[in-house]
């Protein structure tokens, strides 16, 4: 096979795999109609839920060990920090996992 020829059908591939993920998501929209308002809202708890608790779980973490062990950095502050990126992460999974139909 010549440069040439595999070169253009290397555009048509991409192409076509770029037509089947559009109509996989177009069906899938099919069959989840049944999500309503409630869902939205539901989803909206969950990432608000994701992130709040890793947070308040490392300020609880950074507070005790600011206590039990004192030291010239915040702990409480690094912990916050921590349980915040903890957080977003857990709730950019779990948007990633609705939006990509997962379960």
């Amino acid at each position: 096979m010549s440069a040439d020829k595999k070169d253009r059908e290397t555009p048509d591939k991409n192409f076509i795999d770029k037509i089947a993920v559009k109509q996989n998501r177009k069906l899938r929209s099919r069959r989840q109609r049944d999500r309503n308002v409630w869902f939205g809202l539901g989803m909206f708890g969950l990432v608000g839920w994701s992130v709040a608790i890793p947070t308040v779980i490392g300020v609880a973490v950074g507070i005790w060990i600011d206590e039990t062990w004192p030291s010239r950095y915040s702990w409480t502050l690094m912990m916050l920090l921590v349980g915040l990126i903890l957080g977003c992460l857990n709730a950019w999974f779990w948007v990633k996992r609705e939006s990509v139909g997962e379960e």
